[in-house]
């Protein structure tokens, strides 16, 4: 162990040590532990070297080239002297050392057969390595979980969590909390039954397992679920859901008295069959690959659900439960304490698998979430119930609003998807208002700072076969530029009131996650290779820097030997870039971003070349 790694654990309340250390480490703002800094999901941190003063004269300190092209999202992790810096697919990491110049101390190569890669949905990237332990743990895009020595790279143990036969892997940072590790699933387009599970650090054992979809025991929902709240077993109506207004299919063929539900085994009973169907929620999505968030007063895990399988949504008819649902479990035993699903019968992929941000205001304990359907959600953390449900942007039009008594979206059956109906101008288009880049909070502004899409798109179902390992995705899409003619937007939201403070536009969807820091700067990427500082009250941009591929990372920072450090990952991929990436050129390649991204090419060599950027003063 490193002399500043044990210097730091002596200082740290012994109270707090005896509970959890790695929440000790988290409060020392000289490190960066986890991938969005803390349990909270905040991405804030309260250094203020940098300041809006003297942001500009911010350099390039240096950099690291990964040595793996296509999309490098997440950020490193700082733990003592060491940086910890992962890369895509194969999922290198290596150990740099703050000390001496960023030697590698130490790196890890795994073994991952090439055709892992034909099996993942959007590009071939991987979301960040996370630390507890004295571990470091990578979630290997081939399903395998590993724990690494921190100071060393040897292996203690794995264990596989999913299996690319079967079209099931893993895109997702694992997540340390307290004394488990936990991760989830991707493969929502190859009819995966998704879950997130959890495993003890310690040995690679398996502490709980919690499916998406199924019965309420596997779901592992029993009698401490709140069922109070009004949006649990509230179905939407015959005519609200997926329009309800399709001749000869769809919802025509059901009785309505189907449409109401005992409490239990939602997940099960919600998946209702029109005519001779197979049962959806056996292959039925809800993929777990984005940010988890930890209450430890609560004890309390939140993390969000995908989209159901598959994308044509006239053969599951039902509000398909637990798939795009907001979920708080206890960490312990991995039973739900509530559940909120945001899109009921989702057709148009709005995976809800987007970060849950933990913050306080006026007595309450909060939790925010950018949802891919265009509504930012506040929620009492404790018991689910719902307290703001407003559009990010006019733009958003698959539904009108969402009733706060019920959660329930009021939807306009105009935007409905039904089966070979090809329904243009919805907004937002798939990859949604906000995809898996994080969102920041700031305690001091109280305000959240957000990447926006800004497309709309055109989307027509058809028929599929379900078969083993193979795509499975019944939709043709086609995406575009939104009603103003810009591709994204970055804005600042007052959660408590469900309002913009204030937005600026921008060409291409910001990709890199946003960080906040006690100066009132915001940083974050471009998908045309800037990195950028902005003034945290005004959107007023301060400084910028054009890196050597486009930012679909996360912006973190830390503290060495007395000087403050800002990096990113540059690395153009994920959905907006993986038509670039891929060579793809018709238009509706690459899920349909082929056509809106195309200019990137005007941006950004293929495919792109990941690079570490470290800046100081």
């Amino acid at each position: 162990m490193s002399k500043s790694f044990t210097a730091l654990l002596m200082l740290a309340p012994l109270t707090t040590l005896a509970d959890d250390p790695l929440q000790a480490l988290m409060h020392d703002d000289n490190q960066w532990v986890a991938q969005r800094k803390d349990y909270e999901n905040q991405g804030y941190s309260r250094l203020t070297q940098i300041n809006r003063r003297n942001v500009r004269n911010l350099h390039l300190a240096w950099t690291f080239s990964t040595g793996v092209a296509r999309g490098h999202e997440g950020a490193p992790l700082v733990v003592g002297n060491l940086m910890y810096v992962h890369t895509a697919f194969p999922n290198n990491v290596y150990a740099l050392d703050l000390d001496h110049d960023q030697k590698i101390a130490w790196a890890y190569f795994p073994r991952q057969e090439d055709t892992v890669q034909a099996v993942l949905c959007c590009d071939s990237v991987s979301r960040g390595l996370a630390y507890g332990d004295g571990k470091i743990f990578l979630q290997q895009n081939n399903g395998v979980l590993v724990a690494l020595d921190a100071m060393t790279g040897a292996k203690v143990w794995d264990v596989q969590v999913n299996d690319p036969k079967l079209g099931g892997t893993n895109t997702n940072a694992p997540h340390v909390f307290k004394d488990k590790v936990l991760t989830g699933c991707s493969g929502g387009e190859f009819g995966i039954r998704c879950f997130i599970a959890a495993y003890n650090l310690k040995d690679g054992s398996l502490a709980w397992k919690a499916y998406s979809t199924g019965p309420d025991a596997e779901v592992l929902i029993g009698p401490g679920f709140n069922r109070g709240n009004p949006h649990y077993s509230a179905l939407s109506s015959y005519e609200n859901v997926n329009g309800g207004n399709k001749e000869g299919g769809g919802y025509q063929s059901l009785d309505k008295t189907q449409l109401k539900f005992p409490e239990s085994d939602l997940g099960i009973k919600t998946w209702l069959k029109p005519q001779a169907t197979q049962d959806g929620w056996q292959h039925g999505g809800g993929p777990v690959w984005g940010w988890f968030s930890y209450d430890p007063k609560l004890n309390l895990v939140y993390y969000g659900t995908g989209n159901p399988s598959l994308w044509n949504p006239d053969v599951r008819p039902g509000d398909n439960k637990w798939a795009m649902t907001l979920f708080a479990r206890d960490l312990d035993t991995g039973m739900a304490r509530w559940g909120y699903q945001l899109t009921p019968h989702d057709e148009w992929d709005y995976d809800s698998v987007n970060e849950i941000i933990l913050w306080d205001a006026e007595g309450k304990k909060l939790a925010t979430h950018f949802d891919r359907n265009g509504f930012a959600y506040t929620l009492d953390r404790r018991d689910g119930t719902l307290l703001v449900a407003e559009k990010v942007h006019p733009f958003v039009n698959w539904a009108t609003r969402v009733d706060l008594a019920t959660g329930i979206p009021q939807k306009d059956p105009r935007y409905a998807t039904h089966e070979d109906a090809n329904v243009k101008g919805i907004c937002p288009a798939a990859l949604g208002t906000k995809d898996e880049q994080p969102a920041a909070y700031s305690p001091r502004t109280k305000l959240f700072y957000v990447p926006l899409n800004h497309l709309c798109m055109d989307y027509e179902a058809m028929e599929t076969k379900y078969v083993a390992g193979q795509p499975w995705v019944g939709a043709s899409l086609l995406m575009y530029p939104g009603p103003d003619g810009v591709m994204g937007g970055f804005m600042a939201w007052d959660g408590l009131h469900g309002k913009t403070r204030w937005y600026n536009k921008e060409k291409f969807s910001p990709w890199g996650g946003a960080l906040a820091t006690a100066s009132d700067l915001v940083f974050y990427g471009t998908l045309d290779r800037w990195f950028k500082a902005l003034d945290a009250n005004t959107g007023k941009e301060l400084w910028r820097f054009q890196v050597g591929s486009g930012v679909i990372g996360n912006a973190m920072t830390y503290g060495h030997k007395g000087k403050q450090y800002i990096g990113v990952f540059s690395g153009i991929g994920g959905w907006a870039g993986v038509a670039l990436n891929q060579g793809l050129t018709e238009d509706n390649d690459g899920a349909g971003a082929a056509k809106a991204y195309r200019d990137l090419a005007r941006y950004n060599a293929a495919p792109g070349g990941g690079a570490l950027n470290v800046f100081s003063l």
